[in-house]
Parts: structure tokens; sequence; C-alpha cells
């Protein structure tokens, strides 16, 4: 019988999860590429026959998305798997007619195919846009399960930037293993929240590995809790499904991939921002929430702001710095850094188009549309050069860093510069205490 040819189209995350769990052992299909996107610079790799396994000893080649039709035909692809996220529909579609055109199957792997079943009990995190706020939604629950006792272990969506193999399984507790792992200021800005909080956090390649070593971490474990990226949906099946939507991105939580699985397996669907969103837009976000999954319960929040020294802010010419990914595919135009600069304020915030070099300039001409805001890139070590570079170039008086990280530790930042830290305050009731409880009393 012939082996089924499989060109998984990916951005170095889902991409390898899907390979692991459904393709790696099947003898039906012969993986013979990955593609790549979004992420600079991750094309022309190699996934390892290390982490392939026995019917790959030679590894798989991974190439440009832009290279997608010729492949499919100078490889014999007979089915195109879809494996990324935080994409709208139409693009969702658009890829799926360039592979059909091409003569092959478009397929998309769900929830049942790709889940690991933990022996812990999982409760999930994930948002149905980037930038939504699902990490300090992660952080709130990971407080309150540790002021309750237990031992919680965190597990991140993948961000393999580097070297695979060697980040096949990575375990995070300080801050010396982000040297140890070589991490990216992406990976860091997702990391170090946890570990200055003295918890642990895995990431990496391989997830049936990761949970396994969580599940038996060092330190102990009561509770695994899943930290997802981008607005994928878990690789672990949840026993608590808590998903993040955004009322300053009405409508597209019903309009973006995978982020309406997200909504639609939500036992807990969290409306942020409602302090800065427009009426008319939380209540567009009620009424689909109340479609897509009419049995969630909603909680109803803030992103509580805080800067170090607003002194720093109040009646200058600031820079504000964002995290990259919100201002990139996750769309945003206004972050925790516009918010604090306004609020402090600031007598303008400044355009950093006019002084950004190297591959910066590639970012914005990738994503034009990010506007007034410098993102946070530093997929690499030029990217971290060329953000020092650009923000020395700025003619500012100061410096709003408002990314999850402290940026001044990989990045010499000459400028005066504070820093703005934002949470997750929930209004009224329902809220996470009184959901925790409950979850608390009958799985652990």
């Amino acid at each position: 019988m012939k082996k089924i040819n499989v060109i998984i189209i990916g951005a170095a995350g889902r991409d390898f999860h899907n390979f692991n769990m459904y393709y790696r052992d099947n003898e039906f299909y012969n993986v013979r590429a990955f593609t790549a996107a979004q992420i600079p610079d991750i094309d022309g790799r190699k996934y390892p026959a290390e982490l392939a396994g026995g019917l790959y000893p030679s590894g798989i080649p991974i190439y440009p998305q832009d290279d997608l039709e010729r492949l499919i035909k100078e490889l014999d692809a007979d089915v195109c798997s879809f494996s990324y996220s935080d994409i709208p529909y139409s693009y969702v579609m658009g890829i799926g007619a360039r592979v059909n055109s091409a003569g092959a199957q478009f397929v998309l792997l769900g929830t049942k195919a790709t889940m690991l079943k933990s022996s812990k009990p999982v409760i999930a995190v994930g948002a149905v846009r980037t930038g939504c706020g699902k990490s300090q939604t992660s952080r709130k629950i990971l407080e309150i399960l540790v002021e309750n006792g237990l031992k919680v272990v965190a597990v991140r969506h993948p961000m393999p930037y580097g070297d695979l193999l060697k980040q096949k399984v990575q375990r995070f507790a300080t801050v010396g293993d982000f040297d140890k792992y070589q991490c990216t200021i992406e990976e860091m800005e997702e990391y170090e929240p946890y570990v200055a909080k003295g918890n642990v956090i895995y990431a990496g390649v391989d997830y049936a590995e990761i949970l396994k070593q969580a599940e038996n971490d060092p330190g102990g474990c009561d509770i695994i809790l899943w930290d997802g990226g981008n607005n994928d949906f878990p690789f672990f099946a949840p026993d608590l499904m808590v998903t993040v939507v955004d009322p300053h991105r009405p409508g597209h939580e019903l309009s973006y991939y995978p982020g309406e699985v997200n909504l639609r397996i939500a036992d807990v669907v969290v409306i942020n921002k409602i302090d800065t969103a427009d009426y008319a837009n939380i209540q567009t976000v009620r009424n689909n929430i109340s479609t897509a999954t009419p049995g969630a319960v909603i909680i109803e929040a803030v992103s509580s702001i805080r800067v170090d020294d607003p002194a720093v802010i109040k009646g200058k010419k600031v820079l504000v710095i964002e995290d990259g990914p919100t201002l990139t595919h996750g769309e945003m135009k206004i972050g925790a850094g516009t918010v604090a600069a306004r609020r402090c304020g600031a007598s303008e915030i400044i355009d950093p188009r006019p002084y950004i070099v190297g591959k910066l300039k590639d970012t914005f001409k990738i994503y034009p549309n990010i506007g007034a805001l410098l993102p946070a890139m530093g997929y690499g070590g030029q990217q971290v050069k060329d953000l020092e570079a650009t923000i020395d170039n700025a003619q500012c008086d100061s410096v709003v860093i408002a990314t999850p990280i402290d940026l001044n530790r990989v990045v010499n930042i000459k400028k005066p510069n504070t820093r703005v830290h934002y949470d997750l305050q929930e209004i009224g009731s329902p809220n996470f205490k009184e959901i925790l409880a409950d979850f608390i009393k009958n799985n652990i």
C-alpha cells in the first residue's frame, strides 16, 4: 500500500506537536517536509532524526511556506496539514485554496488527535487572539492555587526557535536557565514571570516527554497549568478550560483560527479590558460567547496597570515598547504601555518608524499596521542588536517598557526608562477564587 505523502504547514510549535502526536509513528503516512511561516529565520533547518522517530532516520527538512506549491508537486504531496495559529479564517482558507489548486488535500487536526491526557488535574488557559491577557490570567490562577497550598507545575505552549534537539524538554526554575537554553526575548517574556515568583515552568518540543517530567517534577506536582500561546488550543486535555477574549477586537472570537475552538471548549470565559473598551464592543463579545458556548461561566476583568516611576513619563516625549507578538500577528493597536503613557501624562508618544534599523525594518514591512509603537522583537541576536540601536536612535526623552520581562536585562537601554506591570483584576462575582475553590474540592 502506498504511503500518504504529507507536508506539515507550521511555524515552529503546533506543527512539531501534531507530527509527534499523529504522524511520527504512523506507518500509513510519510511526512516529506515542514514549511515555516510567522517566525523569522526558522526555515532552512531540519526536524532532527533523534526527535522524528524510527521512520525518519534522516530527519525532516523545513522549507519556507512561500515554496508550498512547488513542494506539493516536487514531493508528490497528497495531504497538507495546517498547523499554526492566530490566523484569520480568510487566510486559512487562502492557504487551503493554494493546497487544493496544487492537487493536495487540506487538513486541520482536531483536539482528539492531538491532546495528551495527564495523570494530574489540568487547568488550561487559552485565548481567542494573541494579546488578550492570557498570561496574566494564568498568573492569577497560579497565585490562587499556590495560596491553597498546592504544588503547581506550569507548561507553556512551544517556542522552539533554536536547537530543537537541545530544546526537546526545557525546565525553567532560575534565571540562569534562560542562558542554558539560549532563550529569545519572546521566550523569556513568557517564562520569567513564573521563575521570578519561584515557580517552575516547562516548554520544548516533545510534549509527551514534557508532560511526563512535569507530572514527576522534583518539586512535586498536584496540578498542571497549561499556559497557551497565540490562540492555539491546548496540547493537554483540560479538566478546566479558561478562555480569554478581548473587546478591543470584537468579532475576532468567531473569525480567527483556532481561537474559536478555544471559545467553544471553554468552561470559563474571561472578558478582559472592560475598563478601556467601548460598551457596544463588550456587548458584541458577550453575545458571541452566548452563541458559541452558552454554558460557560463569564468573568469580567480589567488589566490593572502599575508603573515603576511615573515621573519618567509625565510631560515627556516617550518611546513605548510593547510585547512583540501582540503588535505583530496579534494586530493590537494599543497595549499596556500606551495606556500607561496616557494616564501618566506623556506629552507625546513618538513614532519609532523613522529610527528603525536592520531586521526591525522587515518586521514593519510584514506588519505595516503596527503604527507608532515599537515591538520588542528578539528572536535572535541580530534582532536584539537592532532593537537596541533603534532605541538609541529614537528622538525621545524616555522609554516606557511594557514587556512581561525587564528588557534592561537583555538590551542596553541608555535613555531614562520605566517598566509597566499589568495584572488581571476580576470585577465582582463570579471570580477565580470561587471557581477554583470548586475545582479543588472536586479534583484534588
